[in-house]
């Protein structure tokens, strides 16, 4: 019941965001549209903000799904600008009016999170630090929010799957070049 409850107070959030900026919606405006009592929303959220990010957590989760292996991250990826496409009003809403830090952040975990699983199916079998791996995925998590911050931007044109072809055939076969490169189980990379 808890869910169905999140869901409906995110889903009254989003219809609210049609009509004005999220600074200017209160709980009450939410609780009232929602058709639930304000207590109801604070055993759920401690804020608007909590709502906002917990609705974008879910959103991230549903589309990166089994998508997050060296076969599937372009449908990861994909599905998350599709799932930013289809919340336009709500991502621009939030992105304009919501500190740009926080989104900042938020776009940070989630892409690396698919990135640094990527980085880890590609190094079964090698012997790589840690930090390499995770340097690894944090230089392609820069990129790939970079890319989405500047989509956003350009009121999201061109279209998520023009977006996500240029990248796959830009790093093509990088990621298990990289760790080749810091493999510690050769004899170059020993010394």
């Amino acid at each position: 019941m808890s869910n169905i409850t999140k869901r409906a107070l995110e889903d009254s959030l989003k219809h609210l965001l049609l009509k004005k900026p999220v600074n200017k919606i209160t709980i009450n405006d939410i609780t009232e549209d929602c058709g639930v009592n304000r207590a109801t929303f604070y055993y759920h959220f401690q804020d608007i903000y909590a709502l906002i990010e917990w609705s974008c957590e879910e959103d991230s989760r549903k589309a990166l799904s089994d998508n997050t292996t060296y076969d599937t991250w372009q449908q990861g990826f994909l599905n998350i600008l599709h799932a930013v496409e289809d919340n336009k009003p709500f991502i621009i809403n939030v992105y304009r009016h919501v500190s740009q830090e926080q989104i900042l952040q938020y776009l940070y975990r989630v892409v690396y999170g698919l990135l640094i699983a990527v980085v880890e199916e590609c190094a079964q079998g090698m012997t790589v630090r840690d930090e390499d791996k995770k340097f690894i995925a944090d230089f392609y998590k820069h990129a790939f929010v970079g890319l989405t911050l500047e989509w956003i931007k350009s009121d999201m044109k061109p279209s998520p799957e023009s977006i996500v072809s240029r990248l796959s055939d830009l790093i093509d076969g990088d990621i298990p070049r990289m760790l080749a490169k810091y493999r510690l189980d050769t004899p170059l990379n020993r010394l």
